[in-house]
């Protein structure tokens, strides 16, 4: 029995092996890449310059920005008078987990956690963004 198990583990193991080195998964990988790291841009200028202005910065001009208990915000106009020439807290930091490409390379996410430090208490959740790359080979929050 376990040399069978071992069997199937080394069959598994070189199949994915063998899967990674197709070019998709390279051009996914460097994608992936990509769009983890504009995340870190994206949560670098938030601290430094605003929520808001950050939004405004990373945002596609047909950004959709979910807001709770309030209607979404669709396309980066109504994003900005939502926003009303305010900057944004600059409390807020945030830093990808996790994320990935499609194989088309125009579409990702990334995930992970956030952290927003208030006067007397601090909060912590969890985050999903959505990116496209745009003709320009920009990524931006869509």
């Amino acid at each position: 029995m376990y040399n069978f198990l071992k069997l199937i583990f080394t069959a598994m193991l070189t199949t994915s092996l063998v899967s990674c080195g197709n070019s998709d998964n390279v051009m996914n990988r460097s994608g992936k890449l990509e769009i983890m790291n504009e995340d870190k841009l994206f949560c670098e200028y938030a601290l430094k310059e605003g929520f808001f202005n950050a939004f405004k910065k990373f945002g596609a001009d047909d950004i959709v920005k979910l807001g709770e208990g309030q209607n979404p915000s669709i396309g980066m106009d109504e994003l900005v008078k939502t926003f009303d020439e305010k900057s944004g807290t600059k409390n807020l930091s945030w830093y990808p987990v996790n994320g990935d490409v499609a194989a088309s390379g125009e579409l990702g996410y990334t995930r992970g956690n956030w952290k927003l430090s208030a006067k007397d208490s601090t909060y912590y959740g969890n985050y999903f963004t959505v990116w496209e790359k745009r003709k320009d080979g920009k990524w931006k929050v869509t």
